[in-house]
């Protein structure tokens, strides 16, 4: 159930985020001001894409899953967060908590397994 919810948000996230991407193709539009959440969701979003990027450049298979998903994980928590300070759904917001709990154990065993295996 919690992973139904959770792929619903950020489904629901990401299909916000291809509309401010068409709007951003429409130069010479006027267009409104993105919001101080929505400005907070798509830096988390470029930051997250970045981790990512960076964390599959190992030639270790290993390695990059372990890089790639810490950067993930820790994408979903930063969206958590932004929802916790701007999001008002009850529903939502427990269940940015849930993700928040759930995720940052995984980061953890993952940052554990890479430093076990001497990767920095």
């Amino acid at each position: 159930m919690m992973k139904k919810r959770y792929l619903l948000m950020v489904g629901s996230l990401l299909a916000s985020v291809s509309v401010f991407a068409a709007d951003g193709a429409h130069s010479g539009h006027h267009v409104a001001d993105p919001s101080e959440s929505q400005q907070a969701y798509m830096q988390g979003m470029d930051q997250m894409h970045a981790r990512m990027q960076e964390g599959m450049q190992s030639s270790d298979p290993d390695v990059a899953f372990a890089k790639g998903m810490i950067a993930h994980h820790q994408g979903a928590i930063d969206m958590a967060k932004t929802e916790l300070q701007y999001g008002k759904d009850p529903e939502l917001r427990k269940l940015a908590e849930e993700i928040i709990s759930a995720q940052q154990p995984e980061i953890d065993q993952m940052q554990a397994w890479l430093k076990k295996h001497e990767q920095p």
